[in-house]
């Protein structure tokens, strides 16, 4: 159950949240932070629902930019908005900050820490249920000071680069998302695709952060995608990584619900990624055979 912020001394923060067509989460998302923080901004990306409609009935300023990506929406948010705060809270419209977090987010600003960023752990709920073993804990830097950290340019699983130190807060934010199971599957396709052609055309250049095993939480992630996972055979890797979530991490212990989410986040999405993946090498080498092909003919003429 979410909490609603209070008003009183507001904490020295300014919240972003990106939206498009939204109407189903942003009143969660409004609700945990209008009242709390110093500065609420709303970036739209021109929703054709009720998400601007929703957002008038609370303290924050609606602001609109075409969207052409994620991170290249939250790096212009940074740049544009009239931010007076010293430290900026990143949220997604399905997510929310619990009182517990509103609470410490508002200690931490308010004793000036030497450092620079925070990670917070990611509460994911699915279907109703926390979504425990197998996912959490989870650490995201969502909390940053303004002006020392940008968002990584990779479309999908970006994260915020930080300049200097960061630490962990001991609150968990929550990923609560209403729009639906056919509004998930329609948009990890996407981010299936996206992926694939991440992988497809790989280089060091596509890569903001660093990848050690030694290093951050994202950057021990990355480490394992790229020398582990990545290196396993296409179609092999999303079983095992299932075998993983499921039966090494205990997932099947949290009941059907976390399991469908596994099955489905596990399995089946890393499954598009290879399917997508080894249809585009298909397609580059019947592209290499055609121009093979018109390059003999060619010469025989």
């Amino acid at each position: 159950m979410r909490e609603i912020a209070k008003g009183g001394e507001r904490a020295d923060v300014a919240v972003i949240i990106i939206t498009y067509n939204e109407e189903a989460n942003i009143a969660q998302c409004l609700e945990s932070v209008c009242g709390w923080s110093r500065q609420v901004f709303l970036v739209d990306s021109f929703s054709k629902d009720r998400t601007l409609e929703i957002a008038k009935r609370f303290d924050c300023e609606v602001v609109q930019n075409a969207f052409t990506g994620h991170p290249q929406q939250l790096n212009w948010a940074l740049d544009h908005l009239p931010l007076q705060t010293e430290w900026i809270l990143f949220l997604d419209a399905d997510e929310w900050a619990p009182q517990e977090l509103r609470n410490e987010i508002s200690a931490v600003v308010g004793r000036n820490p030497p450092e620079n960023g925070f990670s917070i752990r990611w509460r994911f709920i699915w279907m109703g249920q926390w979504v425990r073993r197998g996912y959490y804990e989870k650490w995201l830097i969502r909390l940053m000071r303004r002006g020392v950290a940008r968002w990584e340019q990779r479309e999908v699983n970006q994260h915020l680069i930080v300049e200097g130190t960061t630490g962990h807060l001991q609150s968990d934010f929550v990923h609560d998302n209403h729009k639906g199971l056919a509004d998930w599957t329609q948009k990890h396709i996407r981010y299936a695709r996206l992926e694939a052609e991440q992988l497809f055309r790989h280089s060091k250049e596509d890569e903001d952060i660093s990848a050690r095993f030694w290093g951050t939480q994202a950057e021990r992630t990355r480490w394992i995608r790229l020398r582990i996972y990545n290196r396993l055979p296409p179609l092999i890797r999303p079983a095992l990584y299932f075998f993983y979530r499921v039966v090494i991490r205990m997932g099947f212990l949290d009941g059907w619900q976390a399991m469908l989410y596994h099955f489905l986040h596990a399995f089946w999405c890393p499954l598009l990624i290879d399917l997508f993946y080894l249809e585009m090498k298909q397609q580059k080498q019947v592209d290499h055979n055609a121009k093979e092909q018109a390059s003999k003919t060619a010469v025989a003429r």
